[in-house]
């Protein structure tokens, strides 16, 4: 099996003469157009066709993981910040980031379980899931009385006696029964069954295939189920069956084929791809609560508030990122961009390649949760073009708002704060200060 490495926003070909592009069999190009040319609701967003010098070029966007052609061909999507650093390092940190995503948590990434430097990114994702299997096998399988009609030799449960004058009116040794059985018969257990064949039908390296094997072979009496989608209604979990989720949780990325992260669409390919601005978010959410000073709390998807009133009705919802609050009170408002800046284009053209539809938002976000007054935070990944925060800026619509430009140091995990600056009140500046760490240690 073959596989490629790119970074978000880059190109494929199937032929590399004269445009700078990484180069994929024929049919998996074709394979992507077509994807490419589906009608609007069905196009995957995480696709474009588009064309240079005079050929058909495929771009990929800001999502990552691994996107599988039906041939088996795979095609990793890292993070673009490896292209300041390496590949393997970004693939690490896209890992170790997954694990805040919902229904990520629990992704180990110990390299000791992960041999993520040797094994295709798929192959990581596979290993997981037979993981959480394995582990739902050793607490034990649920089963769940299920009601069964059956034509017996013996009389079991009620005699449905329709049926029974129907099909044994010359038969007295047979009773057509309703009875109830002691079963695996149950909606997780056959999701689960579902997810390991067709797990088994991707895994390449022999121990992730040897370990699908032996796990279908304990589910072969768990018959394959009938109606994937109402099978995920009838989820329910009982008591004591909490070491389900996380089998589960993977069951439905893996035979839904998409993301887990809401509004990204159901496109039924055989891939697992994140959209990173939902990745870098979830990441700085939850380390960024870890720093914050004692008294503060951090929400995450606040939308309390909206931008105008009409008819009686509130219209166009405002939902910042992230919300610092003490107590219940709003102190100052954060969003995350995953969008490389470069410190040293500070003039009035190029701007830091800051965007003012940015700008805009955070205006808005402050001027409604804050009252037109404290601080909003724009928060950017650390690279070699952005260190160190930016001088701050003022709005002039609201003399008391002030809005941050920050770098999120992906390496330690950390807020990068000016040195000298009121953020102190609200964020723990220890180990957090910009250059307080050697640039050899970021990524």
């Amino acid at each position: 099996m073959s596989a490629v490495q790119i970074f978000e926003y880059g190109r494929l070909v199937e032929s590399g003469d004269g445009v700078s592009a990484t180069v994929i069999p024929r049919r998996v190009f074709a394979w992507l157009e077509e994807q490419c040319l589906k009608a609007d609701e069905h196009a995957p967003t995480w696709l474009r066709l588009t064309s240079r010098r005079g050929q058909r070029v495929i771009q990929v966007t800001s999502y990552v993981g691994v996107l599988r052609a039906p041939c088996g061909f795979q095609i990793e999507i890292l993070p673009k910040i490896g292209r300041e650093t390496s590949a393997s390092l970004a693939r690490r940190k896209l890992i170790e980031m997954l694990k805040c995503l919902r229904g990520f948590r629990h992704l180990k990434t110990l390299n000791a379980d992960l041999q993520a430097d040797r094994m295709p990114l798929l192959e990581v994702f596979l290993q997981q899931f037979l993981e959480t299997v394995r582990h739902v096998v050793r607490k034990g399988l649920r089963s769940d009385y299920t009601a069964r009609q059956a034509n017996l030799s013996s009389l079991r449960g009620k005699l449905v006696m329709a049926r029974h004058l129907s099909e044994n009116l010359v038969r007295r040794d047979r009773f057509f029964t309703e009875h109830d059985e002691f079963t695996p018969d149950r909606a997780e257990n056959r999701l689960i069954h579902a997810a390991l064949r067709k797990a088994l039908g991707m895994c390449s390296a022999p121990a992730n295939q040897r370990l699908a094997r032996e796990l279908c072979f304990v589910f072969a009496d768990v018959p394959l189920p009938t109606d994937v989608a109402q099978d995920f209604k009838r989820i329910r979990l009982d008591r004591g069956m909490a070491y389900y989720e996380p089998a589960l949780e993977w069951t439905r990325l893996i035979l839904q084929g998409n993301s887990p992260v809401p509004g990204t669409g159901q496109h039924h390919v055989p891939s697992l791809l994140f959209p990173m601005e939902a990745v870098f978010e979830a990441y700085v959410a939850k380390h960024l609560a870890r720093q914050l000073e004692d008294g503060f709390g951090l929400k995450t998807q606040v939308c309390r508030e909206h931008l105008v009133v009409h008819k009686d009705e509130n219209w166009f919802r405002l939902k910042p990122d992230l919300l610092v609050q003490e107590g219940t009170q709003p102190r100052m408002v954060l969003d995350t961009k995953w969008k490389l800046l470069d410190s040293t284009k500070g003039n009035r053209f190029e701007k830091y390649k800051l965007s003012q539809a940015d700008f805009y938002q955070l205006h808005a976000y402050a001027h409604l949760y804050l009252k037109g007054a404290g601080h909003a935070v724009l928060i950017y990944p650390w690279t070699e073009s952005f260190r160190e925060p930016l001088p701050v800026f003022d709005f002039k619509s609201a003399e008391g708002l002030k809005l941050w430009i920050l770098p999120f140091c992906l390496e330690r995990s950390k807020l990068l704060l000016p040195e000298v600056s009121p953020l102190g009140r609200f964020i723990s500046t220890e180990g957090a200060q910009a250059g307080s760490a050697s640039a050899s240690t970021r990524i």
